[in-house]
């Protein structure tokens, strides 16, 4: 069986987006935002499952925009969103099925990973027992100024810093455990990392693509776009739809 569970995160009410419904499923290059993640996971033949995150009340609008007309070959399922992104994580993490030892978090809302860079960071995790986990991201290449208000405190050495991106992926024991410390302690994380961390596991950054951008808001829809219509027009397939 493939090790890993991929749990999908949309649980996002569209508040930055500007949208009620939020952002998940907005059509971008063909086809529902939070489907080319689906994409991106369903293709990998070290994922064999997929939980996908969301409010209850829109499951069945997810379930019918975004991936039944859609060719997947991975098993989906889905799992509450809870009032945070911790807890839905939380959510998806233990709607997990028996069996996976790891589970790969990403956000629905990162349509432009691939399958090659998930596969990668698989790979890195799997390739070194020592670890708890790993992080997808880029090093820092801007330079990076720490302020009190509007005035530079300190400028830090870029080389230390790297921009967290998605999937992380981890044990799936370590992240129960890390969730249920997190829980008993009151502690509320900035990614799923950190609860990792604060336990002293050891996490691992993994180069990702650069582009691997997060639709935030709506004038991000653009480069996005772009960049999945020109992956097409350099020879990816085109969506299947049934």
């Amino acid at each position: 069986m493939a090790p890993v569970c991929a749990v999908v995160v949309a649980g996002g009410s569209g508040q930055r987006f500007g949208n009620p419904g939020g952002k998940q499923l907005v059509n971008v290059a063909g086809r529902p935002l939070m489907s080319w993640s689906i994409r991106a996971f369903d293709r990998s033949d070290k994922v064999g499952h997929i939980v996908v995150v969301c409010p209850a009340e829109r499951r069945a609008e997810m379930r019918r925009l975004a991936i039944d007309p859609f060719d997947y070959d991975t098993p989906i399922s889905f799992a509450d969103a809870g009032d945070t992104r911790q807890d839905s994580t939380r959510a998806g993490v233990h709607a997990v099925p028996a069996g996976f030892e790891y589970v790969a978090i990403h956000d629905g809302a990162r349509p432009l990973i691939t399958t090659e860079a998930i596969d990668h960071a698989i790979d890195v995790l799997m390739g070194d027992r020592s670890l708890d986990g790993v992080v997808c991201g880029q090093p820092a290449i801007d330079t990076l100024k720490i302020v009190d208000g509007d005035n530079i405190v300190e400028t830090p050495p870029r080389e230390l810093y790297w921009a967290a991106q998605t999937p992380q992926i981890f044990s799936v024991d370590a992240m129960k455990r890390a969730h249920a410390a997190a829980i008993a302690e009151g502690f509320i994380g900035t990614d799923d990392s950190s609860l990792i961390e604060r336990m002293g596991g050891r996490v691992r950054c993994v180069q990702s693509p650069r582009d691997n951008l997060k639709v935030t808001v709506p004038e991000d829809l653009r480069p996005v776009t772009a960049i999945l219509l020109g992956r097409m027009a350099e020879g990816e397939d085109l969506p299947h739809v049934q």
